[in-house]
């Protein structure tokens, strides 16, 4: 059975036992990452990249399905995912900087996760190939999907394609076990936005009960 992400007290609930000095010390050891995180700043296009006709899902809509590969010859679906919160992490590219170090400290952060019951998926244009290397380079443990054809389709769904250059925005979505978005975050796309967001969004559906 897996760890409550609070303890059996009703004044702790959504109060995550996380490790924030174990935290402090991935985060420095990736010179590129802007921390903290920046999820205290309002919502919003932080580029003018985006497509201006695409619109982020909002806060209580449910959120877009799709089926993208996460391996030359496997693909998954949000929908299988029910039942249990889901972290959508739109990246740029396998290979740049920031997004190296974004997804590298979410894979540090897996237990953390686990503690919620929530999966963690990243999603790029790359495609599954690139991603197969990219993974094994990295050691990552979670899976990268990739939205390579139709290029960018599902990033459109999701209102954070950059048409510009042809990759995705660097953008966070929280969907809770129901299918529904329940936090957003679109960072600059140079900035890696960290995990406090995604931790404050998890807490919060951990406060409701809503966690796998």
């Amino acid at each position: 059975m897996r760890s409550s992400p609070y303890d059996g007290n009703p004044s702790s609930r959504g109060v995550v036992r996380r490790p924030p000095e174990r935290l402090m010390r991935i985060a420095l050891s990736f010179p590129s990452c802007s921390m903290p995180c920046v999820s205290s700043r309002p919502l919003g296009r932080c580029s003018e990249a985006v497509m201006p006709d695409l619109e982020l899902p909002d806060v209580g809509q449910a959120a877009p399905d799709f089926s993208l590969p996460r391996s030359p010859r496997e693909a998954m679906t949000l929908a299988e995912l029910r039942g249990r919160p889901v972290v959508l992490v739109f990246y740029p590219a396998d290979w740049s900087p920031v997004c190296g170090d974004q997804v590298t400290l979410y894979n540090e952060m897996l237990p953390t996760f686990d503690e919620y019951g929530a999966r963690i998926v990243g999603i790029s244009v790359d495609g599954p190939w690139c991603h197969a290397a990219f993974a094994k380079d990295r050691n990552l443990e979670f899976p990268l999907l990739a939205d390579f054809e139709p290029k960018g389709d599902v990033a459109r769904r999701y209102g954070v394609y950059d048409a510009r250059h042809g990759t995705t925005e660097r953008a966070l979505f929280v969907i809770d076990a129901n299918g529904i978005v329940r936090w957003r975050y679109v960072s600059p796309i140079e900035v890696n936005p960290g995990a406090d967001g995604i931790l404050d969004a998890l807490d919060a559906l951990a406060a409701k009960g809503d966690t796998a």
